[in-house]
């Protein structure tokens, strides 16, 4: 049986279980009457006996599953013939890749040796033998989960505090499957960017003025010499967000305080949920608007007043971006300046000043850190777009101010370093997890000034 047909057995043990402890507490409680023989509500020995069978039996399950693959593998190489026997990971690679497609009927085995044929038979048996101890294996624990729990149903055995152990210590490997998984992945992009300063200069990278990631395959090939500077990148990333977040803050800040403040309750409920469609728009329909109108259109008004502009410009992008990310400030905002107290609103209104000053003087500075937040929120989205840039902006580094110039952002760099077929060793791969620490880098510490802002001008009330 297939891991994803044993996890729905493994939920119907479980209930099965569930049902026959709860059964057992109320007949164990039935000698005084009620369940006040017990230490724990029948519920909590019912769920004690679904977490016993549960448990180990997905433990095993996602044991089994992780490690599966691996030891087959080893077994139908170590099986091979010395003639055949890989002599590194590649060619590791490539034999089992053919041993697989021979063992999906994917390659007609005449056309392969007869001992990778025998090898495929090898991994189709061994794979029947996985699946059916798996089956038998997971089952059985599973099996032995749910009588040992239910032997345990006496009134003596608290059975609440077992269970809310239990739930602890699962809350806690979420969360620290979470943390964990964030530092891994921390880490890795670190390891490659040492890899990628170890092949390219700190100092160039931080303050090279020009990005053009190529890198000679040959010692005689030409204009392979490669220039790797982030500032191009960073500051059309830069230009770009600033662009959407001019166009986003003030819309969907002064949407959210009409909504919240002056809109009527008719208005309101046709007016925020048009105003949240544009939040599930496809990014990909973003570009297209902006490539097929809103650059077209900017470069046509610029050539009307004289002004040269690119058809792919930054400002298209940032336009476009910004109406894309309106609804990252306007609903936040709106559900903070919504959830400030109304306390604080009559109190305002009470000692003689008016909508527009309690808005300004009682609502925003209690509501500031929500709407801070929000526009943090925006901020990271703008950084983070990559087919709007790509569609409406062009992929040409260049370090410019001009918002009518085409520029790339880095994220887009990101995506075509690692696109196609790529030297993983070399510089021009490695240097996409270099964009990407800097960016977390710059996001960090855009988050940590943002902080010391909200700290300094919020307003706490009591």
């Amino acid at each position: 049986m297939q891991t994803a047909n044993l996890l729905p057995l493994v939920l119907v043990i479980a209930l099965v279980a569930y049902a026959l402890a709860y059964m057992r507490s109320r007949s164990v409680a039935e000698p005084l009457g009620g369940i006040r023989n017990l230490k724990s509500l029948p519920f909590y020995y019912a769920a004690r006996a679904a977490l016993w069978c549960a448990i180990p039996a997905l433990v095993i399950l996602g044991a089994w599953a992780g490690f599966e693959g691996r030891v087959i593998q080893n077994l139908v190489v170590s099986s091979l013939p010395a003639g055949l026997a890989p002599q590194s990971a590649g060619e590791a690679s490539l034999v089992l890749s053919q041993i697989s497609n021979v063992a999906a009927g994917k390659l007609d085995p005449d056309f392969v040796p007869a001992e990778v044929v025998g090898a495929a038979d090898l991994l189709e048996q061994l794979r029947a033998q996985s699946r059916n101890f798996q089956t038998l294996l997971v089952v059985l624990i599973a099996l032995l989960g749910a009588a040992f729990a239910w032997t345990r149903v006496q009134p003596h055995i608290n059975a609440r505090e077992n269970v809310e152990r239990t739930l602890r210590w699962i809350f806690f490997t979420c969360a620290a499957v979470a943390i964990l998984t964030t530092v891994g992945i921390v880490f890795s992009v670190i390891f490659e960017t040492v890899r990628f300063f170890g092949k390219v200069p700190i100092t160039e990278f931080l303050f090279g003025s020009s990005w053009s990631p190529q890198t000679a395959l040959r010692a005689d090939q030409i204009g392979a010499d490669g220039a790797f500077g982030m500032i191009p990148l960073f500051t059309g990333t830069l230009l770009i967000s600033a662009i959407a977040l001019l166009v986003s803050v003030p819309v969907g800040l002064l949407s959210a305080v009409y909504l919240s403040e002056y809109a009527t309750k008719p208005m309101r409920s046709v007016l925020k949920p048009m105003l949240e469609m544009l939040a599930g728009v496809p990014t990909v329909v973003y570009g297209f608007f902006a490539a097929l109108t809103v650059a077209p259109f900017i470069r046509d008004l610029a050539e009307a007043i004289g002004l040269e502009a690119s058809s792919q410009s930054a400002l298209a992008a940032g336009l476009v971006m910004g109406v894309m990310i309106i609804p990252f400030v306007s609903s936040l905002s709106d559900d903070v300046i919504n959830a400030v107290p109304q306390t604080l609103r009559d109190g305002s209104l009470a000692l003689g000043a008016t909508q527009s000053e309690t808005m300004k003087n009682v609502i925003f500075p209690a509501a500031l850190p929500g709407i801070m937040g929000g526009i943090l929120l925006a901020a990271s989205r703008a950084i983070g777009e990559t087919m709007i840039v790509v569609m409406a902006a062009g992929l040409a580094a260049n370090l410019t101010a001009n918002p009518l110039d085409s520029v790339t952002t880095v994220t887009v760099q990101i995506v075509t370093l690692l696109t196609g077929d790529q030297e993983f060793d070399s510089a021009k791969t490695l240097a996409a997890f270099a964009l990407g620490m800097m960016l977390f880098m710059v996001t960090l510490m855009l988050n940590v000034i943002a902080l010391k802002i909200v700290r300094k001008y919020r307003e706490q009330y009591d």
